[in-house]
């Protein structure tokens, strides 16, 4: 397997993040790889929500995926999983302070998407 990159020698904008011991963008790509992160971020921007509430919104992703993904999150601390002691037990998800100012960037992507939609259609249109 790969050595992951972490020197700035390759990128392009390695003047302006050189002082980093990893480049920026590298970080930010690790935080939100994964099929399923950028989706339980997303849905969780809106408020805590428990795990089979996550798994609703999410119906193709398998229970053991998921779980991968939040602790994923957790480890990395954008989410933050608050277990309460009743029976049957209740865990609940929700955006760390850090995790939250991600919230302006998935707005974004929010946006972005529904203009590349927009475009898309309106070239399918003159296909047709």
């Amino acid at each position: 397997m790969d050595k992951p990159i972490t020197s700035h020698n390759k990128c392009h904008m390695s003047s302006r993040c050189a002082k980093y011991s990893t480049c920026p963008m590298i970080l930010f790509h690790k935080l939100v790889s994964g099929k399923w992160k950028i989706l339980i971020l997303w849905y969780l921007s809106s408020g805590c929500l428990r795990f089979s509430e996550i798994k609703r919104k999410l119906p193709d992703v398998t229970q053991k995926m998921l779980t991968n993904q939040l602790r994923s999150l957790e480890e990395d601390g954008l989410v933050h999983r608050e277990i309460y002691p009743v029976i049957p037990p209740k865990v609940e998800y929700s955006l760390t302070e850090i995790g939250e100012k991600m919230i302006p960037l998935l707005e974004q992507m929010y946006v972005y998407g529904i203009e590349y939609g927009d475009v898309v259609e309106k070239v399918i249109e003159k296909v047709d």
